[in-house]
């Protein structure tokens, strides 16, 4: 894949509301801004493994949410700037949470011709089996993924425990299928630890690919709600 997506982890990644149920039911507004070393989207270093700041705003009311989010990019041609827009509905069936939505991936001073610009849908659901242990799984689906590239998939699972009060395991792993003709089918996988402390959010994450030129990494992100 040409683009050197966090938006880390589960999109699904990486787009939290941050506003609690009872308040989300009246409306609410929420923000959220994070220094992280290194910012990567399914595998891939997004600023040529330089740190960066991010951001978004988020308005959830009742089972619904729309939001945006920006941070900063080096795709080596100029591209340095990458804002998306998403919104979704989060239903609860039975013991599943589920997350349907939409997002599009905006880069403002990219070259054209092709367009970086790309739209997905994605649907997901989760659950805690047994009294701790939270799994999920998610699909995106791209009619034409970046580049003008095509029809594309991206499967993922996760798993997370808790470790004690403040602190958290998880373990993601992802697949993205490009159409036949485009080929460079990966998969990728991440190990983070969390932890809360003083208002902020930290997560120490090892991230790695199956592809033979793309190097393991490890990131640190330092996260606050606003």
């Amino acid at each position: 894949m040409s683009r050197s997506f966090t938006r880390a982890a589960l999109l699904a990644a990486v787009v939290g509301i941050g506003a609690s149920p009872a308040l989300a039911q009246e409306g609410a507004w929420s923000g959220n801004v994070t220094l992280t070393s290194d910012y990567v989207f399914r595998g891939i270093t997004q600023t040529d493994g330089a740190p960066m700041v991010q951001g978004g705003f988020d308005y959830a009311n009742d089972d619904f949410y729309v939001g945006t989010w920006a941070s900063g990019v080096d795709f080596g041609d100029g591209t340095s700037t990458e804002i998306d827009f998403y919104g979704g509905w989060t239903p609860s069936v039975g013991v599943f949470d589920l997350d349907i939505g939409a997002i599009y991936y905006y880069y403002p001073d990219a070259p054209d011709n092709p367009s970086q610009n790309f739209v997905e849908v994605y649907a997901g659901g989760s659950t805690t089996l047994g009294d701790f242990v939270e799994v999920g799984a998610s699909v995106a689906y791209s009619p034409d993924f970046y580049l003008e590239t095509g029809d594309a998939f991206y499967w993922s699972g996760s798993a997370g425990i808790p470790l004690g009060e403040n602190f958290g395991l998880d373990a993601t792993i992802g697949y993205s299928d490009f159409e036949e003709s485009v080929g460079g089918d990966y998969t990728d996988y991440s190990l983070g630890l969390t932890t809360s402390f003083s208002g902020f959010d930290l997560d120490l994450r090892y991230i790695g690919t199956d592809i033979d030129s793309n190097d393991d990494t490890f990131v640190v992100s330092l996260s606050r709600s606003l």
